[in-house]
């Protein structure tokens, strides 16, 4: 009998040692599972997605990872997924969270739970002047001809998974801080690419749209485009109706409804303190033998934005500028080919100018500033991101 008795408290030892036992290693996989979560969340993540577009991200690898360990045993004994990101910029944060539950060796005794969270940082890489999101694509940032392309502290970035994501070719030749891609590039050696980190960083996480979060204004009233081949609009919105000649553009923002802007030869676009939003399938198209002056607004919500042609527009953004011509603040097409030249006045004096296009094609001289704060209105743009677990 005294036998007996002695041994029902070391049983119930052995049963609580088996639960700690099992619930540690439960918890260990939960852990290792929100960790994986997190940093895969971490390399596709950006800033305009909704909570469910990361928490469902975020789910589909966390699942896998449980899966993976034994799917059958944690069936119905893992909470729901919680995740949610947050921060700004200079640095985002993705946390996640969940709870395993394990039935007790002992009927009837409380069963064993455990809660596990994680926490990623997601820091912005360095500078970039010339941006292409599209993922998959060859020569999604392209330097061909005779250009010679000088980005002073910046880095020439592309999102693209493709082999020769950025190329270079002929005769062009580029001097950046580095060249950053998803995938991997083409060209970019010594003597005709000049890179301050040495050689170019292949193979990296893909960069944040630094404009992904903006919001075109509504619309207005269409103003009536006057007639005449030289032409000063004040700010408005603009409908279905070409701009050819010589234009000046009054400080202010420009809301363009099917609108294609092409002055046609030795025509000219000039404003100082504009944004132009290109709306409903508008195009803007600059030759050769034409003038771009074009410089954004340093203050407001729309502050160092000079044109934004906003998604679901492919129309091809073209500013191929002669001599004379200067543009500077945030070119961006997100879903459209953007092909930018330079020429010899804008490679001498440089312009804090960003470009960010589907895809990116630089021809003649030009020359980008890095050191843009007060002239963007405080944006930047970077190429690539560092992703950190912090819990």
């Amino acid at each position: 009998m005294a036998t007996a008795i002695a041994v029902v408290p070391l049983m119930l030892a052995v049963a609580g040692a088996v639960d700690l036992a099992g619930t540690s290693d439960d918890a260990a996989q939960l852990q290792n599972s929100l960790d994986a979560a997190g940093l895969a969340i971490g390399t596709k993540y950006q800033p305009d997605m909704s909570a469910n577009d990361v928490k469902q991200l975020g789910q589909t690898f966390f699942a896998a990872n449980m899966s993976a360990a034994n799917a059958q045993e944690y069936a119905g004994s893992v909470s729901a997924l919680q995740a949610s990101a947050s921060g700004t910029p200079s640095a985002y944060y993705v946390s996640l969270s969940s709870s395993i539950t394990r039935p007790a060796f002992v009927s009837g005794a409380p069963a064993w739970h455990a809660t596990r969270s994680a926490s990623v940082q997601i820091k912005p890489g360095s500078q970039a002047c010339v941006l292409a999101l599209d993922p998959h694509v060859g020569s999604a940032v392209s330097l061909q001809g005779s250009t010679n392309v000088k980005l002073n502290g910046c880095v020439v970035a592309a999102n693209s998974d493709a082999a020769g994501a950025v190329s270079r070719g002929g005769s062009a030749i580029l001097n950046a801080q580095c060249v950053s891609t998803v995938g991997t590039t083409s060209g970019i050696t010594a003597p005709n690419a000049t890179l301050s980190c040495g050689a170019p960083l292949e193979n990296q996480y893909a960069s944040f749209d630094p404009l992904a979060g903006v919001t075109p204004p509504a619309y207005g009233t269409c103003q009536t485009m006057p007639n005449g081949k030289t032409v000063t609009l004040s700010p408005g919105t603009y409908c279905d109706k070409s701009w050819t000649g010589n234009i000046t553009l009054n400080p202010g923002i420009y809301i363009l409804r099917g609108v294609t802007v092409k002055p046609g030869g030795n025509g000219s676009l000039s404003g100082q303190g504009v944004t132009i939003f290109l709306m409903e399938s508008s195009q803007l198209y600059i030759n050769a033998n034409e003038k771009v002056n074009l410089s954004p607004m340093t203050s407001g919500p729309y502050a160092g934005i000079t044109i934004f042609q906003p998604h679901g527009n492919t129309q091809a953004l073209t500013l191929n500028g002669g001599s004379g011509s200067v543009v500077s603040g945030f070119v961006y097409a997100p879903d459209a080919a953007v092909t930018y030249a330079g020429n010899s006045d804008m490679s001498t004096q440089g312009s804090c100018l960003r470009l960010v296009g589907n895809t990116v094609t630089m021809t003649g001289n030009s020359a980008v500033k890095s050191d843009c704060s007060a002239e963007l209105g405080n944006r930047d743009m970077y190429a690539g991101r560092m992703i950190t677990l912090v819990k």
